[in-house]
């Protein structure tokens, strides 16, 4: 898939990435070989191949799920201004 530099450009200025004039070519050339391996990588028939979150067939190591923390809430909140059934009480800022 061929990209041109006024392509280039526009992504790079709705990016907010400033491009140098010297690089502009470098940078289309480079977009354009990745569009191509994502071109390549599209064409491969994936049938039958189940999807998979990690390359290595390995469980993750996890922590158990247990609470390892107090509740301080009620600390927390005897200093608040105002407090309401374990909730904060602000200022209302939208009418």
């Amino acid at each position: 898939m061929a990209i041109s530099e006024v392509e280039v450009k526009k992504v790079a200025r709705l990016a907010r990435l400033a491009v140098p004039d010297e690089r502009l070519a470098a940078y289309t050339q480079n977009l354009c070989n990745i569009l191509d391996l994502v071109d390549q990588l599209s064409a491969v028939d994936t049938t039958g191949v189940e999807p998979m979150a990690h390359p290595l067939d390995m469980m993750q190591r996890l922590r158990d799920d247990v609470v390892t923390e107090t509740d301080h809430r009620e600390k927390y909140q005897s200093v608040a201004p105002e407090v309401e059934n374990g909730l904060y009480l602000v200022p209302k800022v939208i009418e």
